[in-house]
């Protein structure tokens, strides 16, 4: 088993914040992938369920992941995170079995 910190978080906006939420998150997409271990930084969107993003990131280590929480933007969207909400992420830590298909 490695030091990579990897998980998969479920973000079940509300209806009527699906797009802000949308657009604010897009914007950190590229800064975050560019962070000191940032390994995979995906944000996707449910296909059947328009108001479910789902998030799959890896970071070299737990240290890397908590430097990425850190930052002001993001203590400042977990402050304000239920606005855009209807319950709370769902987050569920994975292992990562095959590479890492990321590429400079």
């Amino acid at each position: 088993m490695s030091d990579t910190c990897a998980f998969i978080l479920h973000a079940y906006t509300k209806p009527e914040k699906a797009e802000e939420f949308e657009a604010l998150f897009k914007s950190y997409v590229a800064p975050s992938r560019a962070e000191d271990g940032c390994i995979e930084y995906h944000m996707l969107r449910d296909g059947e369920d328009p108001t479910l993003f789902i998030f799959y990131e890896v970071w070299q280590s737990p240290e890397h992941l908590q430097a990425h929480s850190a930052l002001p933007h993001m203590r400042r969207f977990h402050e304000q995170r239920m606005d855009f909400l209807t319950r709370d992420f769902e987050i569920r830590p994975i292992e990562m079995i095959s590479p890492s298909s990321a590429t400079d």
